[in-house]
């Protein structure tokens, strides 16, 4: 088990760097910064470029200065203090080429939306293995498996089996309500759908891409059951979606209800905890060797069927 303590304290900050393209020709930087990063207000880009933040080509900008394609804007946003998440993970499986780990819920797999930066599995697994690379992601409040390449030729070869479909993905979710069959799929498209807070979402969708989730009923319970699913296919969010679509959404899953799609007035985002869904089995074919290997994790309690106890 790898970690550290508590998570609150201020992160190093953040430079951006962007190559401005066409889209940036004689417009003036006030405008560009504006349209393009609306999560701050006019007022505060005013306040940076006058302070001196706000860098073309590393030199301080004004607000009237016209831009052009091919400079490089750059901006420091100072350091933050990013949401708690664990600290944390566990190694399951390692050698030359891969590393495989098991996430705790609540841990982002990668910096994304909701400030978080440093507190991610990616920071945590670079702290031990620089050149680590994720080979997918798991949600935030998904528990278990990610995988990681070493080598770039790992890479290749893992993202490549990925994208054809050679790799076996078992995971583990409650879900409410019972199935009427204890074998079923589930083949619903995914694709981005209007989202009040995000512009977009993935969701139900009859214009996206082909998804396929192959479920299993392991135990059923009082108001809920437990599952297993394969995915053959790797959408976002695509479990959630799937069981939400065949009408059980995951217990607790604030997002996705009957249908597959966000309620009406939910302003719940993907990254809101609560649900429980474990990735708990990862089969491909070893990038060096061929040969078959399986990385396990166990499931956390409330995945566990009743007469099931660790070794």
């Amino acid at each position: 088990m790898h970690g550290h303590g508590g998570m609150a304290e201020l992160n190093h900050g953040f430079e951006y760097r962007k190559r401005l393209g066409t889209d940036a020709a004689d417009v003036t930087v006030i405008d560009y910064l504006t349209r393009h990063y609306s999560r701050f207000t006019r007022e505060e880009w005013l306040d940076r470029i006058e302070s001196g933040h706000i860098l073309l080509n590393g030199t301080p900008s004004n607000r009237e200065t016209v831009l052009r394609a091919g400079l490089i804007l750059s901006w420091m946003r100072p350091p933050w203090e990013e949401p708690v998440a664990p600290g944390s993970f566990a190694i399951l499986y390692r050698d030359e080429r891969l590393l495989g780990v098991a996430k705790p819920a609540g841990l982002p797999t990668v910096p994304g939306g909701g400030g978080f930066m440093e507190n991610t599995l990616l920071s945590l697994v670079r702290g031990y293995f620089p050149g680590a690379s994720p080979l997918h992601r798991l949600g935030r409040g998904t528990s278990g498996i990610v995988l990681f390449a070493l080598t770039p030729e790992a890479a290749s070869k893992i993202s490549q089996a990925w994208r054809c479909g050679q790799i076996l993905k078992v995971y583990r979710a409650l879900a409410s309500g019972c199935p009427a069959l204890d074998e079923f799929e589930v083949d619903t498209p995914i694709g981005p759908v209007p989202h009040r807070i995000l512009k977009t979402i993935h969701a139900a969708s009859t214009t996206g891409k082909p998804a396929h989730s192959h479920i299993n009923v392991l135990e059923r319970r009082d108001e809920c059951c437990l599952l297993q699913i394969r995915i053959t296919t790797g959408r976002p969010h695509q479990i959630r979606i799937h069981l939400a679509a065949a009408g059980h959404p995951l217990v607790g899953d604030q997002l996705y209800t009957a249908g597959g799609v966000p309620a009406e007035d939910s302003r719940a985002l993907p990254s809101d905890l609560g649900y429980h869904l474990h990735s708990a089995l990862l089969g491909f074919a070893h990038p060096a060797t061929n040969k078959w290997v399986e990385i396990a994790c166990p499931p956390p309690p409330v995945l566990r069927r009743s007469n099931e106890f660790l070794k």
